[in-house]
């Protein structure tokens, strides 16, 4: 995930989401200016490809297995969507100077209902993005230690529902730091972290005896849901671009930001998941690093790269969610002490709710096809429409964006659906 702007948060610095999918946040009662404007070109696509590299990039091979060859062609025109959805929350923000955060968009387009829905999904984003990091440390660890176990009250716990209890008591310190600039840096990351893992995994089918023989097949209509949805969650990173274009120095390179950013991303994301579905076939996993031998250097590599990440990027995605909260309470109330209480209670419920789904391929498809299309698709287009009067004309401009905006409805439905059942049948 993203990338989230909430209220009363101010977290400066640029995350991983997966994703990952970062989180910018700032209060948006403030000033403009009060960004400072000083980040160069490079510095922007730098966190452009951090807000955009997450934790997708695992799921894209069995998004891949799961649609067939001929789903990539989808992987491509979601890219093309988000890219295009994303200009326009550029030039929703060149129409109206006090715009500086993803739900000032909503507020400036629909008014307080608007900043309400604009908020909404992406706080549930976060959180469900949170949950996922859980089910996929449990899942990884296991794998490296399938045998692990310890007894408590008389009662055996081992297994994946093992670790997701240990890495939520591993990680509730964290969310209990008033500062994160540590882990944001650690969070930041996400670039490298992507890098690391696609180098690993293909150096693991190259030369560590796997290979690039699986020949897959053309296409599963059945499996498309799933792929597109797991292809959408890989492009959620629109909140985080408001920021991004307001920090910048010289913001008629933010086009170029944009182009460059979708690009590689995009190239990284058919590439792992070409790899992966050559290795492996129809037999690869949620995540591509549950399928690799784990006695090999390379892997291990991939593997505790993958466990390192979520992390450190645990507290930040669910830091705007504890604020926001807070500010529900009276002024009288101990900040302090109600910020642990929401804080420790978010990982708990997050926990409760990684034991209780522990699917991360349909949980992220969910997430994908219900909240990222919404949010860096659909709306992004229904703000620019409102504010720039532009459905009151027709023409090409309102064809091309009516378009985008129905084939996310189509993606939301069928594939919020779709996991659904997914997620029911395996209950």
């Amino acid at each position: 995930m993203e990338a989230a702007d909430q209220h009363g948060v101010s977290l400066n610095v640029p995350l991983m989401h997966d994703e990952s999918k970062d989180v910018e946040a700032h209060d948006h009662n403030g000033d403009r200016d009060a960004v400072s404007c000083t980040a160069s070109f490079y510095k922007t696509c730098f966190n452009g490809l951090n807000a955009l590299s997450g934790v997708g990039i695992l799921s894209v091979p069995y998004a891949l297995a799961s649609g067939g060859w001929l789903s990539l062609i989808l992987l491509f025109v979601i890219a093309i969507a988000a890219f295009y959805s994303g200009l326009l929350i550029q030039r929703c923000m060149d129409l109206d100077s006090d715009i500086r955060t993803y739900p000032d968009i909503g507020y400036r387009a629909f008014g307080n209902k608007g900043r309400i829905v604009v908020s909404v999904v992406m706080y549930i984003e976060l959180y469900l993005v949170a949950t996922g990091f859980l089910i996929l440390e449990g899942d990884n660890l296991y794998n490296l230690l399938p045998n692990a176990g310890f007894q408590m009250a008389g009662i055996r716990i081992e297994g994946k529902q093992m670790f997701v209890i240990i890495v939520a008591l591993v990680i509730l310190p964290s969310v209990w730091l008033d500062n994160l600039s540590l882990l944001s840096y650690i969070s930041a990351s996400g670039v490298l972290a992507s890098a690391i893992i696609l180098c690993s995994i293909y150096w693991t089918g190259a030369f560590d005896g796997i290979g690039f023989h699986q020949k897959g097949t053309p296409l599963n209509l059945s499996g498309i849901p799933t792929a597109v949805s797991l292809y959408a969650f890989c492009y959620c990173a629109h909140p985080v671009f408001p920021t991004l274009y307001t920090s910048m120095r010289n913001k008629r390179q933010f086009t170029n930001v944009l182009l460059l950013c979708f690009t590689l991303c995009t190239v990284c994301y058919a590439s792992m998941a070409v790899f992966g579905y050559l290795m492996f076939g129809e037999n690869v996993q949620s995540q591509i690093t549950l399928n690799l031998p784990t006695e090999k250097l390379s892997s291990k590599v991939a593997i505790y790269t993958t466990l390192v990440n979520p992390i450190a990027k645990y507290a930040l995605m669910v830091t705007p969610i504890v604020n926001a909260t807070k500010s529900w309470f009276p002024s009288q109330y101990n900040k302090r002490i109600s910020g642990l209480l929401i804080s420790t209670s978010l990982v708990f419920s997050t926990a409760v709710v990684a034991l209780v789904l522990p699917f991360f391929a349909y949980l992220m498809s969910l997430v994908g096809a219900f909240l990222s299309v919404t949010g860096s698709i659909i709306l992004p287009c229904l703000c620019y429409l409102k504010i720039s009067g532009t459905y009151r004309r027709f023409g090409s401009e309102m064809v091309v964006i009516w378009g985008v905006i129905l084939m996310g409805f189509v993606v939301g439905i069928v594939g919020t659906y779709t996991s659904l059942i997914q997620i029911i049948g395996h209950l």
